[in-house]
């Protein structure tokens, strides 16, 4: 391998390949075969060659299987009350035999479900809750764009505690918080209660957004990443789709007040899951590390002779740290977005994602008034159009984007000296990118002035599926190569995505109204439209300078680290 290849390689993904890629040199060994005095001879046409070919094969197929894993003892567990936990933590989480790893990417979106639902499933009663608590639909909407809001802020704290505490801890404190939150979004007196209650809840599930992509990053090779977290996005996704109509039924027979104490019992329920199904994967570090060293030296008891000023001034400076760590530390992950490649990735994912809430606004705005005047329970089943296409995006999208990675890793001819291909997070955004940005602009024009002429109410819902299929192959993508730029600090790139993107739908789910209202849903969705179709010059740039931007910041990463 020459020195420029060992270049590239020291900055892209490393990864074991699957058993058809071998490198070159390899590649020509296995063809070629040994003869017993260890001299080369070609095979012709096929035919077969001396059984040192057949170890030679053997020993590719060896050197690719993940090693059996190594259970950490009950009394070592780690995590919040880990020792409870009935699936065993491991010492290499990526060891786990591929039944387990999708037994957690289970566990992980069943409690991705809860922080989308409990935003969906509000959207069928807003008038109702607007009726109750006397108050204008605008002020009313706040509920649902505030808990967008926090969404967005709460999960740059989950991410930076979590790369410490480790995921299980994050998991379990944030449950027992919503469990509580959503409680008091039912009981409720007036919008404000409610309004707080919501943004607590909807910050404290907030957590799995990040930290869920951190715990696909820690059990998943890059090879396979790809449709492991399209699968974690079916949990995601199942919020949209079942939380209207849950919503809508509910509202319509209980009241509003339904949907909050459904949240709860769907909370606890999850608790009890983590609690027992679910033990920690974030790999260990050496312990005690050198910094946690110093800590420990200096948090001990000192033997030398120390003055009242110098105690004072030492326990002022520990207090003085913890709330750096704290309050400050996670804001951190704000400046990731100085990188380019991080920076438009999430620019795309989020201008897509606030699109999705000005169109879920406008579903529940426009087909409960004339000419559709739809029940509630009707308004929530228009929101399953678009979470089919979600979820048959995320079944295969995913997928497809492993393809697209691997293809492009062969293409290029980058195996390393073991003869593994190495991949580039970058390579995820090719022509899946490009139809999925033809795709969901298309379909929101489309819905936009059949929604506006008051055309057949299937007409504006079948667009509507095309937006969940394209703009979901952006999510999972932009999620996926988030995790891929930072290996070591998956949970962070995923939690800056986070705190785009759900400002941007904060905004979206505030302005919807009065937009749709001053100038229709033709000419708002065409200016979304627009905007969408403008943003997808990232794929070209990225396809551009993607390579050199993620070698500059690899190295200013590794040496950060």
């Amino acid at each position: 391998m020459d020195n420029d290849t060992v270049k590239i390689a020291a900055q892209a993904i490393d990864h074991e390949s699957p058993k058809e890629h071998v490198g070159p040199d390899l590649e020509e060994k296995i063809e070629n075969g040994s003869s017993p005095d260890g001299s080369l001879h070609k095979t012709e046409h096929g035919a077969e060659v001396s059984g040192t070919k057949e170890k030679d094969v053997e020993m590719v197929e060896t050197e690719i299987q993940d090693p059996e894993p190594v259970k950490v003892p009950r009394s070592q567990r780690r995590g919040l009350f880990g020792r409870f936990s009935i699936l065993a933590e491991v010492e290499e989480p990526k060891h786990y035999p591929r039944r387990t790893k999708w037994y957690i990417t289970f566990v992980v979106a069943l409690a991705a479900v809860a922080a989308p639902m409990g935003s969906a499933i509000i959207f069928p009663s807003l008038l109702q809750i607007s009726d109750d608590l006397h108050t204008s639909p605008t002020i009313t909407n706040l509920s649902a764009a505030l808990y967008m809001l926090s969404m967005s802020i709460f999960p740059l704290w989950w991410s930076s505690f979590s790369e410490t505490l480790g995921r299980r801890t994050i998991y379990l404190t944030s449950f027992t918080l919503f469990l509580l939150f959503n409680i008091l979004s039912a009981v409720s007196k007036d919008i404000a209660m409610l309004i707080i209650m919501r943004v607590l809840g909807g910050g404290a599930a907030a957590s799995v957004q990040a930290v869920g992509a951190g715990t696909i990053a820690d059990v998943w090779e890059v090879r396979e990443r790809g449709r492991a977290m399209g699968i974690f996005y079916l949990g995601p996704l199942c919020g949209p789709l079942f939380a209207p109509i849950i919503g809508g039924a509910l509202a319509e027979k209980f009241g509003w007040r339904s949907t909050q104490w459904f949240l709860a019992i769907y909370g606890g329920a999850v608790l009890v899951f983590l609690f027992f199904a679910l033990p920690e994967t974030l790999k260990a570090t050496k312990s005690p590390s050198s910094e946690t060293e110093k800590d420990l030296a200096s948090d001990g008891p000192n033997l030398a002779r120390t003055t009242s000023r110098q105690s004072v001034q030492r326990k002022t400076a520990k207090h003085i740290k913890t709330a750096k760590r704290i309050f400050l530390d996670p804001l951190k992950i704000i400046l990731y977005l100085r990188f380019p490649a991080v920076l438009i990735t999430v620019y795309y994912a989020s201008i897509t994602f606030g699109s999705l809430y000005l169109l879920n606004v406008s579903l529940q705005t426009t087909f409960s008034k004339p000419p559709y005047n739809f029940s509630t329970t009707l308004v929530g089943l228009t929101y399953i159009p678009n979470s089919i296409g979600y979820v048959l995006a995320s079944l295969f999208g995913g997928k497809w984007t492993d393809k697209i990675m691997a293809r492009e890793a062969k293409r290029a001819g980058r195996y390393d000296e073991k003869g593994k291909l190495m991949y580039r997070p970058e390579d995820r955004m090719r022509e899946n990118a490009w139809i999925a940005a033809f795709l969901y602009p298309s379909a929101l024009v489309w819905y936009g002035w059949t929604a506006e002429k008051g055309i057949f109410w299937l007409v504006p819902l079948v667009a509507n599926f095309f937006f969940g299929i394209g703009s979901m192959l952006i999510f999972a993508m932009a999620t996926t190569m988030l995790t891929e730029f930072m290996p070591k600090k998956a949970s962070n790139g995923v939690a800056v995505n986070n705190f785009v993107r759900n400002i941007f739908s904060c905004v979206g789910a505030i302005v919807a109204q009065p937009l749709i209202s001053a100038i229709g849903n033709g000419w708002l969705f065409t200016g979304v439209g627009v905007i969408a179709t403008a943003s997808s010059a990232v794929i070209w740039a990225m396809r551009r300078f993607g390579p050199r931007w993620r070698q500059v910041m690899d190295r200013e990463l590794n040496q950060a680290g």
